[in-house]
């Protein structure tokens, strides 16, 4: 089997506490990567071998700079980072404030602008490196009472497109994954009953939103899986991509 390339080298993880975020740091340290993780709360996360957990928001650009220079003066150079941190809103846009637009865009859109900047100005004079940015099939079709959310995910998509185009001539590659439906606690807190995951499933028609064709959610590996290929070597000549894995609920690629 072809190698993956990963093994030794070092990453840098955000949003790492999540169900998602915790099934990418054993891929992660599975391929042998020194892993860095973060989160805003990083109680769910324990040091292990190939394991440095760091607390940082996001949102604040600063603490992103200041972590991966930290990070680079005692570890080493960063090859790859993924960013996972995100938040929800459900919303309806009328009756969304100011302040809830504000808290969903610094996370998922400010927050994959600040690492991906730290990143670029680091990986762009070694001429290497690798980014991922978990979006969501929500910034490409509209979803109900999500505005904010699909919105501010559609922002990330786009500047991860751009950075891989600005990025791309230093040998630099940025990916994007957007999951659909996903067995984490951010989907299951949207449910209210045991019947959740068959209503997803089946689709909602009176929020318009179709149902998985596949007949089933995605699981956090599913997406991990993913995420771990698009930093690896065998998708070395794969860059700006958007990868959904939502089981065809967009009827889209």
């Amino acid at each position: 089997m072809r190698p993956t390339g990963l093994a030794g080298k070092r990453v840098l993880v955000t949003g790492a506490a999540g169900g998602i975020g915790r099934a990418t740091i054993r891929a992660l340290l599975d391929e042998g990567m020194q892993v860095t993780a973060t989160d805003f709360d990083v109680a769910a996360l324990s040091p292990e071998k190939g394991l440095r957990v760091e607390r940082l928001d996001v949102a604040d650009g600063a603490a992103v700079e200041a972590l991966v220079a930290r990070i680079e003066h005692e570890d080493g150079p960063i090859d790859c980072a993924a960013s996972l941190a995100g938040v929800l809103g459900t919303t309806l846009a009328a009756e969304t404030s100011d302040a809830e637009w504000r808290r969903v865009f610094s996370v998922n859109a400010d927050g994959v602008f600040h690492l991906g900047r730290a990143m670029a100005r680091v990986m762009q004079p070694r001429r290497r490196g690798a980014i991922v940015i978990v979006s969501s099939n929500a910034a490409g079709i509209p979803r109900h009472a999500m505005s904010a959310y699909a919105a501010s995910k559609a922002a990330a998509t786009m500047f991860t497109r751009c950075l891989g185009l600005e990025l791309a001539p230093f040998g630099i590659r940025c990916n994007i994954i957007a999951p659909g439906s996903t067995l984490t606690p951010m989907q299951t807190g949207m449910w209210s009953d045991q019947n959740g995951a068959a209503r997803v499933i089946a689709g909602l028609p009176e929020s318009f939103k179709t149902g998985i064709p596949l007949g089933k959610l995605a699981t956090p590996e599913d997406i991990a899986d993913a995420i771990t290929f698009l930093l690896s070597d065998r998708a070395g000549h794969i860059t700006m991509a958007d990868l959904y894995i939502d089981g065809g609920a967009t009827l889209r690629g």
